[in-house]
């Protein structure tokens, strides 16, 4: 990449019209970027972290998710059709019962490797 360095700061700067096309061409569109926020958006709520974190063990029906995290059925309800909308989480009916676990291995491992993220200095 062209442009160049500015020694004091240690920053390059980008100099042509060409480069910032260029950049901005491998740039996610506006409306990916509104759905990766909404998607973040979802793990900025402990109580949603807390449902994640017991689905990451086994597949769990809402009676028991409610007193894993000592919250009300229709709360944890509430919490896991946001996360079911933005595919976090699926579900699975069995008779009456409804079993919710993670969408799929992708939320398991950012959700494993967030939490290697936090751990490390």
């Amino acid at each position: 990449m062209g442009g160049y360095t500015n020694e004091e700061d240690k920053v390059t700067i980008i100099t042509s019209e060409k480069e910032f096309q260029s950049i901005k061409s491998k740039m996610m569109n506006t409306t990916s970027a509104s759905q990766m926020a909404d998607w973040f958006k979802a793990f900025s709520d402990s109580t949603r972290i807390k449902i994640v974190d017991a689905l990451l063990h086994e597949e769990l029906c809402v009676n028991d998710l409610s007193i894993l995290i000592d919250m009300g059925q229709s709360a944890v309800s509430h919490q896991l059709r946001l996360l079911r909308n933005l595919r976090i989480v699926k579900r699975r009916k069995e008779g009456k019962t409804v079993f919710y676990s993670l969408h799929d291995t992708h939320i398991e491992q950012i959700f494993q490797q967030t939490l290697q993220h936090l751990s490390h200095e």
